[in-house]
């Protein structure tokens, strides 16, 4: 825990992942004056609840334009930061500034007062803001993580205060600077450019009426904990060990074109992708083969450079962990087809990992592995391959592929996450609704009701 002094004096420090190098430094905001700055979004609260949903919307959309005017250098900045290949920043910020419009055209509708029968005249509820929430978010899609937090919480009519990682500072500052460039009040957003230690003292502060965290577990369960504390609501977005089974009916080559796709994107560190994968026995070793050409296939390199396909974990802590977690799950008996070996060239980099044989009690399958893993575990029936899905702690999202309406049914009936995707990917849209259960969180953030959790539903009776 830092000392008083050590907070006057606090520097967010980022590294390079790619190269290993140091970038320059961020001067961080003491206590003082983070408190200072909730002071002033704060106040900034009643002014913007006045403001019509007509007049928030323009000015989400007038976010949406400035994200894509200003979408290479943010994803230059994310390369830079924690290593995501330009081509993924680009993408990531042309859905950001989709998920503002989208609340700009549908927040007023997702917000109407509802008419309830009662014993009054008049009855109903509606849904005015809360005051000012905090988002605290991760480095893995800083720009996207932050507009899903953001984007409903001010077209309901809240003040946002953004906490982003120390990984990615100057990411966040051009952020906000794309929000002031479209005319968001300075005292209705700002970014808290704060240590940790500091962050979770903003928590407490009496005007933060809410939280909104994306991160592990394990850091959820203290911003929980926290939140509650203060009786304040929060959404937990937090970590998966999401599970994906193939049958042996599928359509194979679209299925392992998927389930790379969603393994490898943002080089594995995403919360949804597909990590432990359950095969009929019947296509066990074709699939493995196949996929271990994919894997073989993956160029890795420099994340500014439009030709490689993965770039470098975001830190160099995260890539030994994730080894550990390769090594220990050889060592009990789990075969690598591809990676497992830690690179001798400079940055963070790992190689794209195929485990194969997997079973429970191993480390792969028990933890969550955020990076380039997958683990792969031969099943004989449907009903084996949902048990193990759901042999879990995690709740975040849940695959299947398969042609047989039957196991589809019996699939959406058995799996117990947050999100299930049928012959399809486990993504995030601004339209539907994501989060988790068990140690992926709870809360929901996108989509209708995504909206509300930031919101007093409230009720009216009338004589």
């Amino acid at each position: 825990m830092f000392t008083a002094a050590k907070l006057e004096t606090a520097r967010l420090e980022c590294i390079n992942p790619t190269t290993g190098q140091a970038l320059p430094p961020c001067t961080a905001l003491t206590l003082d004056e983070a408190h200072s700055a909730i002071d002033k979004v704060a106040a900034g609260f009643a002014g913007w609840k006045a403001t019509s949903f007509q007049k928030r919307a323009a000015i989400l959309k007038a976010v949406a334009a400035s994200l894509r005017e200003n979408k290479n250098e943010l994803a230059d900045l994310m390369a830079l930061e924690m290593g995501k290949p330009v081509k993924e920043g680009i993408a990531e910020v042309e859905k950001s500034a989709w998920c503002a419009e989208y609340y700009a055209d549908n927040g007023e509708a997702f917000l109407t007062p509802e008419t309830l029968e009662s014993d009054a005249s008049h009855s109903y509820v509606q849904y005015p803001p809360l005051g000012t929430v905090l988002g605290i978010l991760p480095w893995n899609a800083p720009v996207w993580l932050a507009l899903r937090f953001l984007a409903p919480a001010l077209m309901a009519g809240n003040t946002c205060v953004l906490k982003a990682d120390p990984n990615v500072p100057a990411t966040a500052n051009t952020l906000v600077e794309c929000f002031y460039q479209a005319g968001v009040p300075e005292n209705v957003v700002t970014n808290l450019a704060v240590t940790n230690a500091v962050a979770s003292k903003m928590i407490d502060h009496p005007k933060v009426k809410a939280v909104s965290f994306t991160g592990s577990s394990k850091a959820g369960q203290f911003i929980a904990s926290q939140a509650a504390a203060g009786l304040k609501p929060a959404v937990l977005e937090l970590g998966g060990s999401d599970p994906c089974i193939l049958m042996a009916d599928a359509d194979l080559e679209k299925a392992l074109d998927i389930i790379t796709l969603s393994r490898m994107v943002n080089a594995g560190q995403s919360c949804i992708s597909v990590k432990r994968l359950f095969v009929e026995r019947s296509v066990y070793n074709e699939v493995c083969n196949a996929l271990r050409e994919r894997f073989s296939n993956l160029k890795c390199g420099d994340p500014r450079d439009e030709s490689n396909n993965l770039g470098p974990l975001a830190r160099e802590d995260l890539r030994d962990q994730l080894h550990r977690q390769v090594s220990q799950s050889i060592n009990a008996g789990a075969r690598c087809l591809t990676g497992g070996d830690l690179p001798s060239r400079s940055g963070f980099f790992y190689p794209p990992t195929l485990l194969v044989d997997v079973k429970p009690g191993m480390t792969v399958f028990e933890e969550e592995t955020f990076g380039p893993v997958l683990s792969v575990t031969p099943i004989d029936t449907i009903d084996q391959a949902l048990e193990l899905a759901n042999d879990t702690e995690y709740g975040l999202g849940a695959s299947i592929w398969t042609r047989s309406q039957t196991a589809i049914d019996q699939a959406i009936l058995t799996l117990e996450s947050g999100q299930i995707a049928v012959n399809g990917i486990v993504k995030s849209d601004p339209r539907l609704p994501s989060g988790g259960i068990g140690k992926s969180g709870y809360g929901r953030e996108l989509g209708p009701q995504g909206i509300r959790e930031f919101v007093n539903v409230q009720q009216i009776w009338i004589a």
